[in-house]
């Protein structure tokens, strides 16, 4: 009785088990008939999705005011092993693609035998090489395709351009600054491909968006290359004849703040920018400070100007030398001419006088002197659209002492980077207006939101001090002085300061800023050259000469008009046949 007992629990159960069994069962085909039958488009998508990738993107080319190409994409690939795919032995790999990848045999053979599951064979190759590869169907051989930055000029502008490293995502000049733009992709395209990265033709598949890269936007700079050629050249000569340590020139359009040229010494070359010094890639007229020495007494006498504090007809009592607090402050020539005496403000722009220029300053009061130099947008950065700037160093009013107030005038009392001192100058060329310097072409729209005009100075002031500036040229030897245009230009001579901030060092840095033809300002240049070696080392030695190779060349290559009158009457005279 017992057993049949047990047998008969043991049978209720099996039958137990035989139900749930059952049911599992019917679940099971239930769950597979939703999958497959009733939801199958969610699947589809989800697998769809899994062999889904986006078109190969390239950044936007760069390209100059004339629309010479500067910087663009160019496409390389990487050429890999795979291991688990191997059909070929490592040496018959080698013996196949030694030839094309131009590799020995030995040395492709040992990167083959590597006990890695990907084993890389060679980095940028180019496209020819590619298609050699893919035509012997290897499937062990696979191949990525990538971008590399190139940069056509070589050297040319390497500062403005800066660089961009794909791979790490890095970038410097322009290509920092105008990423978004290069990088903006607003065609994209899905398409769907292999584990292996084939595309996946089907019906709806376009051929020509499957092969064609897919482009940010292209960028025109202001630059125009041929000035910025000349520019380079002409700074190189004046370095190498000086053995100077670092040297820069910025042609820039006074009127629109648009700058033709940027030559920034030393040069590298952004094709190869790895093996560059972070020397030669520092755009140091931007992130550098040093002191403007006596190319300052233009905005001195300027502001003095604006203040009413002077005019065109002041004359200033020049005794040769004046002591300020614990100081005693000299003219240059002061061996030569000890006391020049009563002196207009032509005199002052054209022999330099460091004691005109100090007087004229203590004509305004710390506070009205330090709002004019704010005005000229020193102590605060000039909005350039290039990556680093300085703010430079202009202390508050507060801290003036009597001697700061002083060395101020004639360009001691403050720091400035180069491209404030082009900015600064500019608005005086340009009627008083200051405008935001650039080197990028911008849109009406986005030159409304980006380029800044300020007023610094009336109109009537800002022609006054280029009558003088140009008056002070006209009357002088000055090596840039022209027979067909008229120039307003001031040169600089001040000595370097030492690293740690206390001193100086017996380096100077030479310089010259000004603009033509001054009846009606199109370029302004500015030059400066750092550690100039040799003797008799002035603004007007060394950077005046470079200055006038370059202000000669530029009008040939911009077709400026004459506006010397002795030129326009000898053309008015070969016409009559006279």
């Amino acid at each position: 009785m017992r057993d049949i007992n047990k047998n008969k629990m043991f049978s209720d159960r099996l039958m137990w088990f035989q139900w749930i069994f059952v049911i599992a069962v019917f679940i099971f085909i239930g769950y597979l008939f939703l999958v497959q039958v009733l939801d199958v488009r969610h699947f589809r998508v989800k697998a769809k999705n899994q062999r889904r990738a986006n078109s190969f993107v390239m950044r936007g080319d760069i390209y100059d005011r004339n629309g010479i190409k500067l910087a663009t994409d160019t496409v390389y690939f990487d050429i890999f092993a795979r291991k688990e795919d191997f059909v070929h032995t490592p040496e018959e790999l080698a013996k196949i693609l030694a030839p094309i990848l131009k590799i020995s045999q030995v040395d492709l053979t040992e990167k083959l035998r590597q006990d890695v599951s990907l084993i890389s064979l060679k980095k940028n190759v180019d496209r020819h090489t590619r298609d050699m590869i893919a035509k012997l169907n290897l499937r062990e051989i696979p191949m990525d395709k990538k971008s590399i930055r190139t940069y056509p000029q070589g050297t040319l502008a390497a500062h403005v351009l800066g660089y961009y490293n794909f791979d790490a995502d890095v970038a410097s000049g322009v290509e920092l600054t105008a990423k978004d733009k290069l990088e903006n992709v607003t065609d994209t395209r899905d398409l769907e491909v292999t584990p292996k990265g084939k595309v996946i033709y089907n019906i709806s598949t376009d051929p020509i968006a499957a092969t064609k890269p897919i482009k940010g936007e292209d960028i025109t700079l202001t630059i125009d290359a041929a000035i910025q050629h000349v520019c380079e050249k002409e700074l190189m000569k004046s370095i190498e004849k000086f053995k100077a340590q670092r040297g820069a020139v910025i042609v820039m359009n006074p009127r629109n703040g648009e700058i033709l040229a940027y030559a920034v010494y030393p040069y590298f070359d952004p094709n190869n920018y790895k093996s560059a010094t972070s020397f030669q890639i520092k755009n140091w007229t931007l992130t550098d400070i040093f002191p403007p020495g006596s190319t300052f007494k233009i905005i001195t006498v300027a502001s003095a100007m604006e203040l009413g504090k002077i005019n065109r007809y002041t004359k200033i009592n020049d005794i040769g030398k004046i002591k300020v607090g614990w100081w005693t402050i000299k003219n240059y020539d002061y061996n030569k001419h000890p006391k020049p005496g009563m002196i207009d403000l032509v005199y002052l722009f054209e022999h330099s006088s460091n004691v005109g220029a100090v007087l004229v300053a203590q004509m305004m009061s710390k506070f009205e002197f330090y709002d004019m130099l704010k005005k000229f947008g020193f102590g605060e950065k000039t909005g350039i659209d290039l990556p680093g700037e300085s703010v430079g160093l202009l202390k508050s009013p507060m801290k003036w002492d009597s001697s700061d107030h002083a060395t101020m005038g004639y360009g001691y009392g403050s720091s400035v980077t180069a491209i404030q001192m082009v900015s600064a100058v500019a608005a005086i060329a340009n009627d008083g207006i200051r405008v935001t310097p650039h080197v990028i072409k911008y849109s009406p729209e986005e030159e409304a939101v980006k380029v800044k005009k300020v007023q610094v100075m009336t109109p009537e002031h800002a022609r006054i001090i280029t009558n003088l500036l140009t008056e002070s040229i006209n009357n002088s030897n000055s090596t840039i002085k022209s027979d067909s245009f008229n120039i307003a230009a001031k040169t600089g001579t001040s000595k370097k300061p030492k690293e740690n901030g206390s001193g100086y060092t017996n380096k100077l840095y030479t310089s010259i800023v000004g603009y033509m033809p001054s009846s009606d300002p199109q370029v302004l240049i500015y030059v400066i050259v750092d550690s100039a070696q040799g003797y008799e080392i002035w603004g007007n030695t060394v950077a005046a000469p470079i200055f006038k190779e370059i202000s000669t060349q530029i009008a040939h290559i911009l077709n400026l008009q004459p506006d010397k009158q002795t030129v326009k009457i000898k053309k008015e005279k070969l016409g009559k046949g006279e």
